[in-house]
């Protein structure tokens, strides 16, 4: 059966390595995970199966790009399939809901954070569902890379929505990782399919370049294949916007069609270079790693990175785009150790301030003292008064949960406001008796400007006591997504609150915020470990391929490979970052002078930390530095180029001064 399907739909005669097992395992409704390389068909590992489940099949993926692109690939091969995203007009996003829980769609796509979308949740909960995918799964896990506290929590919505199996995809973990998402989802070992890492037609050279002499070589490496009928398709990985602009204004002038690419482009703009870069009609783009995911071109000739990868899972998931045509395909690494700096500082910044850390633990045991054990919070709100970035934020939050401390209940949009499309009169005359008050009740709790009704949820309860109604926010959520689906309003909503109850009040929250500070410390280190691994990686003597394979616990690649630079007797040592002039106390205090009267005047802020001046001087906008629009002044980002370690310990002297 499973095979007519192949052939009948996807046009294959046969299985690629690895995936009939993982199919065969989810038809027999056991849950599985795939670790495939990039490029090896992990996506018809739900695909197939989606057709022969008898309800949804439900997709959680990290970037709308992944989604879009598989989403194209299934409307080619007659699949239903549909997605529901940021981009959608609240119309489109309706009809998919419609089709949903009309059966008509098979498969629906959406990311982790969708799934803390109040409205959603109500949706989703009348849906019977066979099967939840992860897409990039290895985010789950804190031992890898990309590592997305949202991502914890799906092993509890797949019990909250009663969905039976679980089929985790990824291209990038290693053993550790591995086992952590497979105890997660209670997935057998015997069901956990890896395929190996090794990739006979990519040809691996670590061929380091000093940074000023970097531009040049690759010119000159792109001018000697560059050319022909066939072209030779090429993506060359930077670290930051600016170097993407930059070198891909240098390869222009040297003769060589070069196309930025980065987050700091619109969307349309983006979109057309990635349908472009697909036509064929570009051959060179300049990207950071926002590009890639997604794509599925399969005679990528070429990865260069330009600089260093931030670690040795992303090394392996940017080279794994060239060649999925099977054809010998290069992997250049130019990079030295001049842009490692960058990618510490990378780190550091996302590592909370131990003040930071106790603002939130004072928050939470304000809200189990003073609001009855429920606490109350929007991200950006809790980020901007702790000066914590949202991602470590969360981190942050999830690491409270897993100690016991809070328990999320359910996340809300605050403010609801609704457009109808005829008058108030007709919509209450289209109910009777006690639906007919309810909805005239949250009409009367929603008063309107000009078009717009908000609603007021405390209002409504107070009319709903009154009048002896049930106006539980679930029925009356309900009701206003019935009034949408009916054409009879126009709905909105905005500020996400998360809404957690406190389980337990920190005995010592002192000894608790020097516990979450160290977490939070050894995690950095970690990944300032990961980041040295992969310069040993790069600087091996022996087989690249087999090393690289043997990061993913993979021992099946040859000994020697024979098509890398270390086969070839050629092992690279990275170059040194250009010697730079020692620091001094008074150099620092030069940068900061015009940061200082900012601080001062921002005294709820708290203290001028050791912390938040080097985050200044290093360039890294925390939200307390956004606020303070401290990207404007002249210091910011100053000592870049120097260690972060190094200009904190300058830093220190000066707070302590």
């Amino acid at each position: 059966m499973i095979e007519q399907t192949l052939r009948q739909v996807f046009g294959h005669e046969d299985f690629r390595p690895g995936q009939r097992p993982v199919v065969e395992a989810v038809v027999a409704g056991r849950s599985a995970a795939a670790i495939f390389p990039t490029g090896s068909g992990k996506s018809l590992c739900y695909q197939l199966p989606a057709l022969h489940l008898p309800h949804l099949t439900l997709v959680i993926s990290p970037l709308l790009a992944l989604m879009q692109d598989q989403l194209a690939f299934l409307r080619r091969h007659g699949i239903a399939a549909a997605s529901i995203d940021s981009g959608q007009s609240r119309d489109e996003a309706a009809a998919v809901m419609s089709g949903v829980e009309r059966g008509e769609i098979r498969i629906l796509m959406i990311s982790v954070e969708r799934l803390k979308n109040e409205r959603f949740r109500t949706f989703i909960r009348r849906v019977p569902i066979s099967l939840m995918v992860v897409d990039e799964a290895h985010c789950i896990s804190e031992w890898g890379h990309n590592f997305r506290p949202d991502y914890l929590k799906l092993p509890d919505y797949q019990r909250e929505f009663a969905i039976p199996q679980a089929l985790l995809l990824t291209a990038t973990a290693t053993p550790r990782v591995i086992e952590d998402m497979r105890q997660r989802f209670g997935i057998a070992e015997a069901d956990v399919t890896l395929t190996g890492f090794y990739r006979p037609n990519l040809d691996l050279v670590v061929s380091p370049v000093a940074a000023e002499s970097r531009p040049r070589a690759l010119a000159a490496w792109l001018k000697t294949r560059q050319g022909g009928d066939a072209g030779f398709p090429t993506i060359v990985y930077v670290t930051l916007q600016q170097s993407a602009e930059r070198l891909a204004a240098y390869l222009g002038k040297a003769g060589l069609t070069a196309t930025a690419y980065h987050a700091g482009l619109d969307s349309e703009r983006r979109e057309a270079i990635q349908r472009d870069f697909m036509a064929g009609e570009i051959s060179c783009i300049v990207a950071t790693i926002a590009f890639g995911m997604g794509i599925d071109k399969a005679d990528i000739r070429a990865v260069v990175h330009f600089d260093l990868p931030k670690s040795i899972e992303n090394y392996s998931q940017e080279i794994g785009r060239a060649g999925r045509d099977g054809r010998p395909s290069e992997c250049l690494m130019l990079a030295g150790r001049d842009t490692l700096g960058v990618l510490e500082t990378f780190v550091y910044g996302d590592t909370p301030e131990r003040l930071g850390i106790a603002r939130v633990i004072d928050a939470l045991v304000d809200a189990a003292e003073h609001h009855g054990g429920d606490w109350e919070l929007t991200l950006n709100a809790l980020s901007r008064d702790s000066d914590i970035r949202p991602l470590p934020l969360k981190t942050l939050l999830v690491q409270l949960e897993l100690r016991g401390i809070i328990a999320p209940r359910h996340s809300y949009f605050a403010d609801y406001r609704f457009r109808l499309t005829e008058e108030a009169e007709a919509l209450v005359e289209r109910f009777q008796g006690e639906r007919r008050a309810f909805v005239q009740a949250i009409l009367d709790a929603a008063p309107r400007a000009r078009t717009w009704h908000t609603l007021e949820f405390t209002t409504l309860e107070r009319l709903g006591s009154e009048r002896g109604l049930d106006v539980r926010r679930g029925r009356v959520l309900t009701a206003l997504e019935y009034f949408v689906e009916k054409g009879w309003m126009v709905l909105e909503s905005k500020q996400l609150t998360e809404v957690y109850r406190v389980l337990e009040v920190p005995g010592d929250p002192d000894a608790l915020g020097a516990e979450l500070h160290a977490y939070f410390r050894d995690k950095a280190q970690a990944e300032i470990a990961r980041l040295h691994a992969m310069l040993a990686l790069f600087e091996s003597d022996t087989c690249l391929s087999r090393r690289l394979a043997e990061w993913f616990g993979d021992t099946r690649a040859p000994a020697r490979c024979g098509h890398c630079s270390a086969c070839r007797g050629q092992p690279a040592r990275l170059p040194a970052p250009p010697a730079l002039a020692p620091l001094a106390a008074g150099d620092l205090a030069a940068h900061l002078e015009a940061l200082g009267p900012r601080l001062a005047a921002d005294a709820d802020g708290g203290p001028a930390t050791a912390e938040l001046l080097t985050r200044f001087l290093c360039g890294i906008a925390t939200p307390r530095l956004t606020r303070l629009k401290a990207r404007g002044l002249p210091g910011f980002g100053a000592l870049e180029a120097y260690p972060y370690a190094e200009v904190r310990e300058k830093a220190s002297a000066l707070a302590q001064a």
